[in-house]
């Protein structure tokens, strides 16, 4: 079985080193947390709400965007991400570049730790949870996170048009 799994991960790296028992291990992990998630939720009784509204869809949405770029690129979480990561610049407005670092375990999680894309299914997971153990705070925190969202958004339009407007000046 052994020697069929390590063909398996030559054959699927094809001359790279990638860590694919690390990131089985990060799947376990997160595995693990939603069933954990869905126990606690059975043992005390709590439910899913019969419907999703495009309002909660579209908080739930908002809310995943923002933190998981926040996590995984803002200068003021980049301590959570210094035993992964590299500083390696900046990658744009208020943004990190981070080069993931290490081997195993270690290089799986600072990849996880640098992706907003990756981080996503995490964060959408805890918003989730949220939503069954504390559904007022958490439509809270997704309106906070959604204005900031929003609040980027404008400030990205405001400075193109600033830019946009020097140039017509010059």
């Amino acid at each position: 079985m052994t020697d069929t799994l390590q063909e398996v991960k030559r054959e699927y790296e094809g001359g790279s080193s990638r860590p694919l028992g690390s990131y089985a291990r990060v799947l376990g992990m997160y595995g693990g947390a939603v069933s954990v998630l869905l126990a606690a939720a059975r043992l005390t009784g709590r439910t899913g709400p019969d419907t999703v509204t495009p309002m909660d869809l579209a908080l739930m949405g908002l809310f995943t965007h923002r933190l998981s770029r926040t996590l995984a690129r803002d200068t003021v979480t980049s301590p959570l991400r210094a035993p992964f990561t590299r500083y390696a610049g900046v990658s744009g407005p208020a943004e990190l570049r981070e080069e993931v670092r290490g081997a195993g375990l270690r290089h799986a999680l600072g990849e996880l730790l640098t992706c907003p894309f990756c981080l996503a299914q995490w964060v959408a997971t805890g918003y989730a949870a949220g939503m069954m153990f504390a559904p007022k705070i958490t439509r809270m925190a997704g309106a906070t996170m959604a204005a900031v969202a929003i609040s980027d958004w404008l400030q990205l339009a405001y400075a193109r048009l600033m830019k946009a407007a020097d140039e017509r000046h010059d």
